[in-house]
C-alpha cells in the first residue's frame, strides 16, 4: 500500500472519528490498509520525555473483499448479538466498551481466514458500536481497537492485534494451535526485545489475528420451558468437585468420542455414578474459555484445570464434541439439563479475579486492547499491575463496566446455560474497593440486589493473597465459603498433631465461631478434606511431601503445608500393614466429612482412591496424573470404600439432624436436662472447660434428634433420631463408657470405620453404661435405640 494511500485512509478514519466524538453522524468508510500503521496513535509523552520504542513487523494487508454496509445499531446488549434489524434485515449487532479508544473495528473472518474490517461509527457512553447486515450465526468475529500507545500511563491500545469479545458467547481456533510456545504475534509490545526491563513498552505492530481465536456469532432462543431445576436447599446439599475433562478421559462406560466434553458428562455411564453415589451438585473447575500460559508451552504442558480466563461467556471450546462454531453452547445446555434431569444442581467454579493476559509481559488477548487502565488494577505506576491473584493482574471490580461485565456473565450463565450456582475463585480480590477487602464493595452490593443472582448458590473462596486478603468467615449472608478451618482441623487430628480437641468441636458442629453472626446458619461452610488443588484422599495419606517434579518448577509449586501422614512409607508400598492403615484413614476423613454439620464436599475420585502421585498441584497435569482412574472400581478394597461413601451421604439425606438449618445451642431442651449437642470423654462424662484444653485423642459427640429447629413443609416440627459420634486418633483400642440417661438407655452401632466392609457391622445393642472397647484409629456412629418420637417429621 503506498504512503499516500495509508494518509488518505488515516484522514478519512481520524474525520470520521472526530464526527463521532463531536456527535456528529459521519460515515466512516472502510480502511484499506495496515492497522497497526499510524492509526495506532504513539504517544510520546513519556515522563522522561524520550520517544517510546516501536517495532514494524508483518502488518495486516488489505483485505479480500469489500466491507458491508454498517448501519447505527444498538449500543444494547454488548457483545454480537443477530436479530432482524430495520425493515426486517437479518443481521448482527456488534457492541462493545472501549473507553479512550479513537476508533474500533470489527473483523469478520471467512472459512479461509480471509479478514473484512468494518468500522464502528457510533459511540455512545464509550460503547461502540453497530449493526452489520448479513452476518449470520456461525460467523467468526474479533476486533481492532486503535489509540494511544503510553504504558507510562497504563494506555496499551494497539490496532494490529486482534481482540476476543469480551461478550462472546463461543470460542473459535482456541485448541487448533498445538504451538511450543505462544507466537510472539499475540503480544501487544515486543516480547523478545533485548532489553527486558522496557520490553513492555516497545509496542509490536505484526498481525496477531492468525494465531488467536476468534469469537462467533451465536443465536439461541432456547426458553428452558422443558427443564426442571432441582433447587435442593442449602442444608440438604453434598457438592462433588469435578473437572469436565478429567472425570470422563478415562470412564470405560463413556463412548471414547464423547470422553473429555460436555457430552460425556451428560452420557448415562457417568451420571449414573454420580446418582449411586448420592451427590445434589457438581461443582465444575472452569469451563468459561480459558488460554494456555507461555510458560506451559514451552514445557510441553497445558493448562488443565482452567484458572485462566479469557471469555467470561463462552463455555470452553476444548471440552465440545460437537464442534466449536457455536455448537459448544448447545451441548452444554445439554449436559445441564442431563444432570438436572438427575436431581443434580451445577455449580461452576468461576475465575473473575484476573483473566489470562497476566502481566504487563503478558499476551494482549482481549481487554488489555479494549481500555487497559480501565479494566485492570494498576499499580501508581501504570506501567505495573496490582496482583493480588498471583497470576499477574486484578480486574478492577469496584468500577461500573467490570461490575456490568461480571453480573451480566453471570445472568447469562443462569438464565440462557441454566447453571445453579457459583464458586467465586480468589473471592476477597472481588471484595477489595480502593485497596482493602470490604464486604461492603461494590461487588457484593451489587449480587445482593441483584434479583437474578442472590436466589442461586454463592460460594466464595474467601482469600486472595494479597495483604488483609484471608477473610474466612467474614463474607455476608447469602454467602456460603470454603472453610479451611474445617479442613486444617480435620487433617491435624487424623494425623495426631492437634493439641487439643477445641477447634475440631467448633468445626465438627457447624462452625459456629465463624459463621453465627448475622442470620448465616451452619451451611455457610462448606467443609472439606480435600479440594482441586493439593493432595487428594489417598495421598494424603500416603505422602508427607509433594512430588511435584512433572511440572517442571523445580518444586517451586504447590503447598509446602499438606498436613498429610504417610502412615509409614512415603508413597505407593507393598507393606499390608500399612495399606490396611491407610484404607482406615480414610474411611475416617470420609466419615468425619460427612458426619459434620454443614455442607459437605467430595472431590471426583476421592470415594474410591484417587491418586495423583504425590503430586499436590496437578494443575498442568491434563494427562492420567490428573485424570479419574475408573479401573480402581474394579478392586473390592476401593469398591468397599465408594460403598461407604455413599453409605454416609444416604444417612445424611435420611437424618436431618446431620444438616441442621440452624446453629446447636448446646442449652438444656426440656426437664431432663438434654441439649441439642454435648461432648463427652471416654468416660462417659460430659467434657470441662479443663478437658478442652487437655491434649486428646479422642473426642464424643451426642447430637439429638428431638426438638431440631425449623418445620417441614407442613408446618410440622421436624424431629430425628439421636446418635452418638466416637472419634479416636490413638494408635491402640480405647475403653468407652456409653453415656447413661438422660442420653440413653441403649444405643445401636450403625458403623465401625476399622472394618473394611460395612457390612459386617454387627449393629448389635450396647446398653447406656456399658464400657465399649472402641478400635486404634476409627470412627464409631452409635444410634440411640428408640429415641425419635412416634409419629414424628423427618
Amino acid at each position: 500500500m503506498s504512503s499516500a494511500a495509508e494518509q488518505e485512509a488515516v484522514e478519512a478514519v481520524s474525520n470520521a472519528v472526530g464526527a463521532v466524538r463531536s456527535g456528529q453522524a459521519a460515515p466512516v468508510p472502510h480502511i484499506d490498509g495496515p492497522s497497526g500503521g499510524p492509526l495506532g496513535h504513539q504517544s510520546n509523552g513519556r515522563p522522561d520525555g524520550r520517544t517510546n520504542g516501536q517495532v514494524r513487523g508483518q502488518v495486516p494487508r488489505a483485505q479480500a473483499r469489500p466491507a458491508p454496509a454498517v448501519w447505527p445499531g444498538s449500543s444494547h446488549p454488548l457483545g454480537a448479538r443477530f436479530h432482524h434489524g430495520p425493515d426486517g434485515t437479518a443481521g448482527t449487532n456488534f457492541a462493545v466498551w472501549a473507553q479512550g479508544a479513537e476508533a474500533v473495528e470489527v473483523c469478520l473472518f471467512d472459512e479461509g481466514g480471509a479478514e473484512t474490517r468494518c468500522v464502528l461509527t457510533e459511540l455512545t457512553h464509550e460503547i461502540w458500536h453497530g449493526f452489520v447486515p448479513g452476518v449470520r450465526p456461525g460467523q467468526r468475529y474479533g476486533f481492532r481497537v486503535h489509540g494511544r500507545w503510553d504504558p507510562w500511563t497504563g494506555a496499551r491500545f494497539n490496532p494490529a492485534k486482534l481482540l476476543l469479545d469480551p461478550y462472546a458467547r463461543a470460542v473459535d481456533g482456541a485448541e487448533g494451535n498445538d504451538y511450543g510456545a505462544l507466537p510472539p504475534e499475540v503480544y501487544g509490545h515486543v516480547r523478545d526485545w533485548p532489553q527486558q526491563y522496557i520490553a513492555d513498552t516497545v509496542r509490536d505492530d505484526r498481525d496477531s489475528a492468525p494465531f488467536v481465536p476468534k469469537g462467533v456469532v451465536v443465536h439461541d432462543d432456547d426458553d428452558w420451558a422443558d427443564d426442571v431445576r432441582p433447587k435442593t436447599p442449602w442444608a440438604d446439599s453434598v457438592i462433588y468437585e469435578l473437572h469436565v475433562r478429567g472425570f470422563t478421559m478415562r470412564h470405560p462406560g463413556v463412548p471414547e468420542e464423547l470422553r473429555g466434553t460436555y457430552a460425556g458428562l451428560a452420557h448415562p455411564a457417568a451420571i449414573e455414578h454420580l446418582v449411586k453415589l448420592g451427590v445434589t451438585a457438581v461443582e465444575l473447575l472452569p469451563v468459561h474459555q480459558f488460554a494456555h500460559e507461555d510458560h506451559l508451552l514451552r514445557r510441553g504442558l497445558r493448562n488443565y484445570w482452567g484458572y485462566n480466563s479469557v471469555g467470561y461467556f463462552a463455555p470452553h471450546a476444548g471440552y465440545s464434541s460437537s464442534g466449536t462454531a457455536g455448537q459448544q453452547v448447545g451441548e452444554f445446555k445439554r449436559m445441564v439439563r442431563a444432570l438436572h434431569a438427575a436431581g443434580i444442581e451445577v455449580i461452576l467454579d468461576v475465575v473473575y479475579n484476573h483473566t489470562a493476559e497476566a502481566g504487563e509481559l503478558g499476551p494482549t488477548l482481549s481487554l488489555r486492547g479494549f481500555d487497559n487502565r480501565g479494566y485492570y488494577r494498576l499499580q501508581s505506576d501504570q506501567r505495573r499491575y496490582a496482583d493480588y491473584t498471583g497470576c499477574g493482574n486484578t480486574l478492577h471490580a469496584g468500577r461500573p463496566h467490570v461490575l456490568r461485565l461480571i453480573t451480566d456473565s453471570l445472568r447469562y450463565w443462569v438464565t440462557e446455560m441454566g447453571v445453579d450456582g457459583f464458586r467465586f475463585d480468589l473471592a476477597a480480590a472481588l471484595a477489595r474497593s480502593m485497596h482493602d477487602v470490604d464486604m461492603l464493595s461494590p461487588f457484593l452490593a451489587v449480587i445482593a440486589q441483584d434479583p437474578v443472582l442472590r436466589r442461586v448458590k454463592l460460594i466464595a473462596e474467601p482469600w486472595d493473597v494479597g495483604s488483609g486478603g484471608y477473610q474466612v468467615g467474614a463474607f455476608p449472608p447469602l454467602w456460603t465459603e470454603w472453610n479451611d478451618r474445617y479442613r486444617d482441623a480435620v487433617r491435624d487430628f487424623w494425623r495426631g498433631a492437634l493439641p487439643d480437641v477445641r477447634d475440631l468441636g467448633y468445626r465438627l458442629s457447624g462452625s459456629s465461631d465463624l459463621y453465627a453472626w448475622g442470620g448465616r446458619r451452619p451451611y455457610a461452610s462448606v467443609n472439606f478434606v480435600t479440594a482441586h488443588d493439593g493432595f487428594t484422599l489417598r495421598d494424603l495419606v500416603s505422602y508427607e511431601r509433594k512430588h511435584n517434579d512433572a511440572n517442571g518448577e523445580a518444586g517451586r509449586d504447590g503447598t509446602n503445608d499438606n498436613r498429610s501422614w504417610n502412615c509409614g512409607a512415603e508413597g505407593e508400598t507393598d507393606d499390608a500393614r500399612i495399606g490396611v492403615l491407610r484404607r482406615r484413614q480414610l474411611r475416617n476423613l470420609l466419615t468425619t466429612l460427612l458426619l459434620s454439620t454443614g455442607v459437605p464436599m467430595l472431590v471426583a475420585g476421592d470415594e474410591f482412591g484417587r491418586t495423583q502421585g504425590g503430586n499436590n498441584n496437578a494443575y498442568c497435569q491434563d494427562n492420567e496424573t490428573g485424570w479419574v482412574d475408573w479401573s480402581l472400581l474394579e478392586d473390592p478394597a476401593w469398591q468397599s470404600l465408594f460403598a461407604l461413601a455413599a453409605r454416609l451421604i444416604s444417612l445424611r439425606h435420611a437424618h436431618p439432624v446431620l444438616r441442621r438449618r440452624a446453629f446447636f445451642s448446646g442449652r438444656p431442651q426440656g426437664a431432663d436436662g438434654l441439649r441439642d449437642l454435648a461432648w463427652f470423654t471416654p468416660a462417659g462424662v460430659e467434657m470441662t472447660e479443663r478437658d478442652w484444653y487437655a491434649p486428646a485423642a479422642a473426642l464424643g459427640m451426642y447430637l439429638s434428634g428431638r426438638d431440631i429447629p425449623g418445620r417441614d413443609e407442613r408446618g410440622r416440627q421436624v424431629t430425628d433420631d439421636s446418635f452418638l459420634v466416637l472419634l479416636h486418633t490413638g494408635d491402640r483400642p480405647a475403653a468407652w463408657v456409653l453415656p447413661g440417661a438422660p442420653w440413653a438407655e441403649e444405643y445401636e452401632l450403625v458403623l465401625d470405620t476399622s472394618l473394611e466392609e460395612q457390612g459386617a457391622v454387627p449393629g448389635t445393642l450396647h446398653r447406656a453404661g456399658e464400657s465399649l472397647t472402641v478400635p486404634a484409629r476409627s470412627v464409631l456412629l452409635l444410634k440411640v435405640s428408640g429415641s425419635r418420637p412416634t409419629g414424628a417429621s423427618a
